[in-house]
């Protein structure tokens, strides 16, 4: 059996370049999706196109219950989920002294509550197997502060705060725990930013790609990577 792929809010954007850049022959890519099940349905068809086997799979990661669900759905007949790239993510941008308490907790339950439910069922499975590979999407916006981003900001640097910490605690279990970093990324999440503003503080003058990101990933979850660990990798056209 080849390889099993859980990506969690794999329907669009970076979410979904990660889970088509594991298409191969032999690999399953479960691409979970909240709301856009037409666009997970899609993302599953194309993989079919690529040669691997794709799997749309239904749950809000801030629904334990939910979770488990998908978790057990993935794993139907096999054993393990080798690779978990922990994308799901969402904003909800104000100024904080205007910020409801629903626009924090939302961020937050999303990125950090999701990245618990999400890869605790999972890394027990891995640690039975003694293998896997946990990839985590965090954010430029981790390191740089954006105004009206406090909520998303905190979310990401606790993630990043959180694999490293994992990272420690498995490392000698054979499991790599690693996070991702974008900058600005042509996606739907950039709609309606002041683009051509915010290429003047990119080094390399450009957004970047999807593609780009999810290769990244893709390196981090694979034999090249072996001694790569507890590390945030920025994909960000150089700004440091």
């Amino acid at each position: 059996m080849g390889r099993v792929v859980l990506v969690t809010g794999g329907s669009k954007g970076i979410g979904r370049s990660i889970a088509l850049a594991f298409a191969e022959p032999g690999t399953l890519v479960a691409v979970n999706y909240r709301n856009d099940e037409r666009g997970a349905v899609q993302v599953v068809a194309e993989l079919s196109k690529r040669g691997a086997e794709g799997l749309a799979v239904h749950a809000d990661v801030t629904d334990l219950a939910q979770v488990q669900s998908m978790v057990e759905t993935v794993l139907s007949g096999r054993t393990r989920i080798d690779v978990l790239v922990n994308n799901a993510g969402e904003t909800a941008d104000s100024l904080f002294v205007l910020m409801s308490f629903e626009e924090w907790r939302s961020v937050l339950d999303t990125s950090l509550q999701g990245f618990f439910n999400v890869t605790k069922p999972v890394l027990k499975r891995m640690i039975s197997k003694r293998r896997g590979c946990i990839v985590t999407l965090s954010s430029v916006s981790a390191r740089f502060g954006h105004r009206g981003q406090t909520n998303y900001s905190a979310a990401k640097a606790g993630l990043e705060g959180a694999c490293r910490s994992l990272a420690s605690e498995v490392a000698r279990l054979g499991i790599r725990v690693n996070v991702v970093a974008p900058g600005l990324i042509e996606t739907g999440m950039i709609q309606g930013f002041p683009v051509e503003m915010i290429k003047q503080i990119i080094p390399m003058g450009r957004i970047g790609l999807p593609e780009e990101v999810a290769r990244v990933v893709r390196f981090l979850c694979s034999d090249d990577a072996s001694y790569i660990s507890g590390q945030v990798i920025g994909v960000n056209g150089g700004m440091i």
